[in-house]
């Protein structure tokens, strides 16, 4: 039987259509920066694929800034915007965020559904002074999605500024600047290849870099554009289709109706909310996640708890606990599926589960 993958927030698996597109930015020798004739195929090929970033995202092609992926779009913006603004934190933000912030950062709390307390988020605004608030268009844990549109009206009307970690969020459900000031992006979650993110900027925003270098991304990130990744950013953008998000949904919801049949006792943090259509989050109460996750993993089923960028580590998550579940935010385990996803996961993934479940409710006995 082959592997389950079910990891997909963690990376997705490469599109054919992006791989081709690695492979032919491979065969160009140049540098995006050189003038001969090698540097101006290199940088046909590199505005290109900011055009097709650009087209995916609704964004102008001069205000995307490529990046080595979406932790360093989310602190060139964080770092980037910050200086003489108060900053605002949603409680569930990833690690990315949370730690390019400063540490007078103030936190946006979440409702026990998992979206942001908007009611919170306005008087924080009208406690004064300028602010950044930084608010994730989709949870990495549960698929919670943000209600960005309505922030956006919020930070207009207090006179902040607004930065979207979109991470998650991009090539699964329809995405556009929206309000935003900046939004960040990143390749392997989208179906690309590791190593390539952008950073879209509203008109008129402009931001001190992060890397200093030799002026590359118009002075607002050094260092030469990683070719290959990129392209492969962009055709995943362009192969992402908002359609695939029904069977996605589908089979996410096959999931948790096979779950809640096998064990009551479970529970799915933030299904009361609108979801990424690809993604759930399952809390077996009394088990660890950790514990889950290696049996899933012995019998070939491949999920996570919390983020995959915590260097292996699994503990309590500060999504969950945020959301008001205490002492089992450890309990929970993060399910999602990737674009390719077959149509027997839902059964294949609830028969691991249910045995596990029953495995582990034995030996507790």
């Amino acid at each position: 039987m082959p592997v389950l993958g079910l990891d997909a927030n963690a990376t997705e698996p490469l599109r054919p259509e992006a791989r081709d597109a690695v492979l032919r930015a491979l065969d160009q020798p140049g540098n995006p920066s050189s003038v001969h004739a090698e540097g101006r195929a290199a940088r046909r090929l590199l505005e290109e694929a900011r055009a097709a970033v650009a087209t995916a995202f609704g964004a102008k092609p001069q205000d995307i800034v490529f990046t080595a992926g979406g932790t360093e779009a989310n602190a060139l913006a964080v770092r980037g915007l910050a200086p003489g603004r108060r900053v605002l934190l949603g409680a569930t933000e990833h690690p990315a965020v949370l730690r390019a912030a400063p540490a007078t950062a103030e936190t946006i709390p979440v409702l026990p559904d998992g979206t942001a307390d908007l009611a919170a988020l306005e008087a924080l605004l009208g406690a004064g002074g300028p602010a950044l608030v930084c608010l994730m268009a989709a949870n990495n844990e549960t698929g919670v999605l943000h209600p960005v549109a309505e922030a956006a009206a919020l930070c207009r009307r207090h006179g902040a500024l607004l930065h979207v970690d979109a991470v998650q969020a991009a090539g699964r459900v329809p995405l556009a600047l929206a309000g935003a000031d900046s939004i960040a992006l990143s390749g392997h979650k989208m179906g690309g290849p590791k190593g390539a993110g952008a950073l879209l900027l509203r008109p008129g925003i402009d931001l001190a870099p992060l890397i200093a270098g030799g002026g590359q991304e118009r002075g607002r990130r050094g260092g030469t554009e990683p070719l290959p990744a990129i392209a492969g950013m962009a055709a995943a953008a362009l192969a992402a289709r908002p359609e695939a998000a029904i069977r996605l949904a589908a089979l996410r919801d096959a999931i948790e109706v096979g779950v809640a049949a096998a064990a009551p006792e479970a529970r799915f943090p933030g299904r009361a909310a609108p979801r990424l259509p690809n993604t759930t989050s399952i809390l077996l109460p009394g088990v660890a996640a950790e514990t889950q996750v290696i049996a899933l993993d012995l019998a070939g089923v491949r999920v996570s708890a919390g983020a995959a960028c915590s260097s292996g580590k699994v503990a309590a998550s500060h999504v969950l606990a945020a959301m008001g579940l205490g002492a089992e935010a450890g309990a929970a385990i993060r399910v999602s599926l990737p674009w390719n996803a077959a149509e027997d996961a839902p059964e294949r993934f609830v028969a691991a589960w249910s045995a596990m479940r029953d495995r582990l409710s034995r030996r507790a006995a």
